[in-house]
């Protein structure tokens, strides 16, 4: 039923411009009978003192690199328990130099007060490169939590030495060097995993494709106006990465002996999770007009399942331009599904997961087959924005070029189903941009999930969640999780929470979206309940089972000893 749903869209000549009147009617109607969306977002950037602009060195020359830039990372990197925002900026091309503050990376720290102040010079993370994305967790163990940033052919390990600043340990951990490569990579996304549950944290690199500056092929037209980014298919894709965690501050790639070669892809949005339920991590990368990757580990390395897990295509059998994805609980069944956005006229995907690593396309059935055909995506997250315990799907809209620029955009689950209420989430929310990345975090710790994004050449922009607070049903949990035995940072750690007769799950994983990394704190919306049943399993396989917790508030918990 669903695939017939698909090819008669794509079938009927008129059918986009009907969907686009659609559309217009739609907003029309929207200003004037329907009622304001459950979820209400609010543009504070600038009065939050986040001055950031992303630079991607544009001038027409149409570099390949320029429409990828924009990951951003959410890191506690004082260890006062507020959420501070790490951001990745573009170089001068074709030399890929950071040429002035204009182009260094950003790091904020949250002043608790609904304000940040730029620390970048004292933390010493100004960077190199032509940075894109960034991976944050505590790969040593030593309670600060770290930044590994990768980009356009040099990737940096920074270790946080717990005074506000951080030092580059890239080539005394081993990972300076292109690896099994053997010639720089452009990397675009990263996640760390404890993937031999050994307590140490592992790193898996997206890479991208074979680019070298100024070699660009021409595309659209000789004509300097005429000039446009080529297709990916110009460029010959790479392989991923994984390196492991030796436990003594260094890195040792592993790829070949993962079962990794093979692994080719334009890799862009990576997201991880304990899809299987068996309590070990899997890897799904979303990769751009290429077959999509799911790898799997049943204790004897990982084995890449893309094809008969049924996401490796879209609902036609098609490669689409994936860009990001994250794993969610979308239908309430319990079970980790999966969601990846693309570019317009292509829709987002969504697989449901049906258990025992299989999953099924659900794109038609949650309603984003029709909701999304207009629209841009990159980097993307589910949050449950106005606490009624289904998970919501924040996009970064925006395509490639000037042209393509596009809104934000938010469809709210409505059971299963995702209904796009961007129109009357917020009076600013329908500035359009070249969007890039975003991450999530309770900012100011007021029990709702706020969202940061990026745009090409453009502020960054800081939404405030201010969807109402319904004293009988907006309640909320939030844990943050410290390992003992396992990673210290607990990533890959299993929360379940139970309440009003529905169970809701969430693993410890920032890694998501596109090139980005959210916060490692596990936030629920409990609706109507004041309290529910927690449980968490450890990644050392540690069970534990709080019992009834009282909604609203906030548990910093460590594994139980022993």
């Amino acid at each position: 039923m669903e695939f017939s749903r698909r090819s008669l869209l794509r079938s009927v000549p008129n059918l986009a411009s009907i969907i686009l009147t659609r559309a217009r009617w739609g907003a029309a109607l929207e200003a004037l009978s329907i009622p304001p969306s459950p979820i209400r977002m609010v543009n504070g950037a600038s009065a939050a003192g986040l001055n950031f602009v992303l630079r991607n060195d544009a001038r027409g020359r149409k570099y390949q690199v320029e429409t990828l830039p924009g990951g951003l990372g959410v890191i506690d990197f004082d260890g006062d328990g507020w959420p501070d925002l790490f951001c990745t900026n573009g170089a001068i091309l074709p030399g890929m130099n950071k040429a002035g503050p204009d182009y260094w990376n950003r790091l904020y720290r949250n002043n608790r007060n609904g304000t940040f102040s730029d620390v970048t010079e004292k933390a010493g993370l100004q960077g190199s490169g032509y940075s894109m994305g960034v991976a944050v967790a505590d790969y040593n163990n030593d309670g600060h939590e770290d930044l590994f940033v990768v980009g356009v052919h040099g990737n940096h390990l920074y270790r946080n030495n717990g005074d506000g600043t951080f030092t580059e340990t890239t080539k005394d951990a081993g990972l300076a060097g292109p690896g099994s490569l053997g010639r720089p990579a452009w990397s675009v996304g990263a996640c760390w995993l404890d993937y031999d549950n050994d307590g140490f944290l592992d790193l898996f690199i997206s890479n991208y494709c074979d680019w070298e500056p100024g070699t660009d092929p021409i595309c659209g037209g000789m004509e300097d106006q005429a000039r446009a980014y080529c297709h990916p298919d110009n460029y010959r894709a790479e392989s991923m990465q994984l390196y492991h965690n030796n436990g003594d501050g260094t890195f040792t790639e592993v790829t070949h002996k993962q079962g990794l070669p093979d692994l080719v892809g334009k890799g862009m949005g990576v997201a991880v999770a304990d899809f299987a339920g068996d309590g070990r991590p899997g890897i799904f990368v979303a990769n751009d007009n290429a077959r999509n990757l799911l790898l799997r580990d049943r204790g004897k390395g990982f084995q890449e399942i893309g094809v008969d897990a049924g996401v490796a295509f879209n609902g036609d059998g098609r490669n689409i331009s994936g860009m990001g994805a994250d794993f969610g609980d979308i239908d309430g069944d319990g079970r980790l599904d999966i969601v990846m956005t693309g570019l317009k006229n292509e829709t987002y995907e969504v697989f449901l997961n049906q258990g025992n690593g299989v999953f099924d396309d659900g794109s038609g059935r949650t309603g984003l087959l029709n909701e999304s055909r207009l629209w841009n995506g990159w980097g993307c997250g589910l949050a449950d924005l106005d606490n009624d315990g289904w998970l919501d799907l924040f996009v970064a809209g925006g395509g490639l070029d000037t042209q393509d620029a596009q809104p934000n955009r938010i469809f709210h689950n409505r059971r299963g189903h995702f209904e796009d209420v961007s129109g009357a989430v917020g009076p600013d929310f329908q500035q359009a941009a070249l969007h890039r990345g975003v991450v999530f975090a309770d900012f100011d710790r007021d029990g709702r999930v706020d969202a940061a994004v990026t745009a090409l050449n453009a502020p960054i922009e800081l939404w405030w969640n201010r969807s109402p607070r319904d004293t009988q049903a907006g309640h909320w949990l939030q844990f943050r999780l410290t390992g003992r035995k396992s990673n210290r940072s607990a990533v890959g750690a299993e929360v379940r929470c139970r309440s009003n007769g529905r169970l809701q799950v969430r693993t410890v994983s920032g890694s998501m979206g596109y090139a980005s990394t959210s916060d490692l704190t596990v936030h629920f919306g409990l609706g109507e309940a004041g309290s529910a049943e927690v449980g968490i399993r450890w990644p050392s396989g540690k069970i534990q089972r709080l019992g009834a917790v009282n909604a609203d508030q906030r548990l910093n918990l460590m594994e139980p000893a022993g």
